[in-house]
C-alpha cells in the first residue's frame, strides 16, 4: 500500500519497543512490552488477542488544548506533558472522560 514501516525502536522511558506506520496523512504507532513493568504488557495480560489501545489526535498547542480540557472537566493522567516517542510534548486523557478510549494529545 505504499507505506513507510520503521525499524523498531526501544523507548524505554516508555516501556515499550515502537514501530512507526506512515502513510500519506496517517501515522500509526505499533508497540510491543519493553519489560514485565511495561504498560502495554499489562494491556496484553487484559486483551489476549491485542487490540487498539489509545488513539493519539494532534493539537496545535498542548498547554492551551490542556487548559481547554480541565475547564471542560475532562481529567488528563499526568499534571504536566511529558516527551512521547516521537519526540514532542504529549498528555493522555482519563479514559472514563472520553467514553472509555485513552486518548493522546501530542503538540504539532
Amino acid at each position: 500500500m505504499g507505506a513507510n514501516v520503521s525499524e523498531k525502536h526501544p523507548q524505554p522511558e516508555h516501556g515499550v519497543y515502537t514501530v512507526f506506520v506512515k502513510l500519506g496523512d496517517t501515522k500509526i504507532e505499533l508497540l510491543h512490552p519493553l519489560g514485565e513493568d511495561s504498560p502495554i504488557a499489562n494491556f496484553l495480560e487484559k486483551n489476549k488477542s491485542g487490540g487498539m489501545h489509545h488513539i493519539c489526535l494532534e493539537v496545535e498547542n498542548i498547554q492551551t488544548a490542556m487548559e481547554d480540557l480541565k475547564g471542560k472537566n475532562i481529567r488528563l493522567l499526568s499534571k504536566e506533558a511529558k516527551i512521547g516517542a516521537h519526540g514532542k510534548p504529549v498528555v493522555f486523557l482519563h479514559p472514563k472522560d472520553c467514553n472509555g478510549v485513552l486518548v493522546e494529545l501530542e503538540q504539532a
